[in-house]
């Protein structure tokens, strides 16, 4: 029997440039955590290899401190690990991994393979075919070696490779790095690890993605997990179980505003979220500026509690009640013809967004301007 973990598209080093600096130091640290959640499960689950099926890292121009952290974040699990340059850490003449063997920084258990070949653990009884990426896009399948590459009879045959299965994948996976579906068949082999899909899927009974260990986009695809895979004896089918080690759950919710409750349903469920949270809200709809307000309070609110939080409300459309105006004290003069105005403009798409903004920054000036 032989027991591993299958992970990949760790991407140390991304940058999250969508957010402010302080959230996207804490999404960037988080993969960190994470690789290290991974080692000690590893650990803990005495499992005999970790295979990480390439893009370990986002680029290959991350520094020297990620690349020494990113190896000192293994020294949980003291048993192999088996990395694969992937098309975002392609094995280069010069890349991120022949920088990190000058800097003597890969531990002993860690075997970064660079070329296309076969990594035999006699121990085990395990031969792993490996097929890195030497160029960050190729039209050619580099798994179609596996198909003629002998090993011993009574070994089990295990595959890593990085690139997209061909007709199986859904919407927005890149075209490029084919890998033929039927590869575990006509390779015999008793698993295919895959990375490239950041979330974890089954192409079929020995053929899986792990997906990122850390969520990093707003995708519904089941990212954030790690597979734990067991084979009896070769020849066997693999016993695959998805195990969730990601530290944060990236949402995106699409709200519309029609009625006064949907603002209150929309609070309430913002009221769910915390501190392991990063979302994306976009909000729209046509609603008096009291409803406005107490929507932009809310995402404040909940901007305090969240780990990360992007939100748009350029199509919500702010019509100011007569309540509001009174409130306003904006019924007639000079801030009367002002909110006259930003409501006008409102109906320019390229407007919209700053005269809502406009609009509830004035309500906002008026309530701080009223004597206690």
């Amino acid at each position: 029997m032989i027991r591993f973990l299958h992970t990949a598209d760790w991407q140390i080093g991304t940058q999250f440039g969508q957010f402010d600096a302080e959230e996207a130091a804490h999404l960037a640290e988080a993969r960190f955590e994470t690789v290290r959640r991974i080692a000690s499960e590893a650990a803990t689950r005495r499992v005999d290899a970790v295979l990480v099926a390439g893009d370990v890292f986002d680029q290959q121009t991350v520094s020297d401190t990620v690349i020494r952290r990113l190896f000192g974040a293994l020294a949980g699990f003291t048993g192999a690990w088996i990395m694969l340059p992937g098309n975002h850490d392609a094995a280069l003449v010069e890349s991120v991994w022949t920088r990190a063997q000058r800097l003597n920084c890969i531990p002993a258990n860690v075997h970064v393979v660079l070329t296309p070949g076969v990594v035999q653990f006699d121990a085990l009884k395990c031969a792993f075919l490996c097929a890195p990426l030497t160029q960050r896009i190729t039209y050619d399948d580099t798994t179609a070696f596996f198909d003629q590459t002998p090993t011993p009879p009574d070994y089990f045959r295990v595959a890593l490779a990085h690139g997209s299965v061909s007709g199986i994948l859904q919407e927005g996976i890149d075209s490029t790095n084919p890998i033929e579906p039927t590869r575990a068949e006509t390779a015999r082999l008793d698993y295919l690890a895959l990375g490239d899909w950041h979330g974890h899927f089954q192409v079929n009974a020995r053929t899986w993605y792990a997906g990122t260990h850390e969520q990093d986009r707003f995708r519904a695809n089941d990212p954030g997990f790690m597979l734990d895979v067991t084979l009896d004896e070769p020849g066997a089918l693999p016993s695959v179980r998805a195990v969730p080690v990601g530290k944060y759950r990236w949402l995106r919710w699409e709200e519309e505003i029609v009625v006064p409750s949907d603002v209150d349903a929309l609070k309430a469920r913002l009221q769910t979220l915390g501190a392991t949270d990063v979302l994306k809200l976009d909000v729209r709809g046509t609603t008096d500026l009291a409803s406005a307000e107490a929507v932009r309070l809310a995402v404040d609110e909940t901007r305090a509690r969240v780990r990360a939080l992007r939100v748009e409300m350029s199509e919500l459309q702010v019509q100011p009640t007569e309540d509001d105006l009174a409130a306003l004290g904006a019924q007639s003069g000079y801030l009367g013809k002002v909110v006259a105005r930003l409501r006008d403009l409102q109906a320019d798409p390229q407007q919209a967004k700053l005269a809502a903004e406009a609009l509830l920054l004035l309500a906002q000036f008026q309530r701080e301007a009223r004597p206690a």
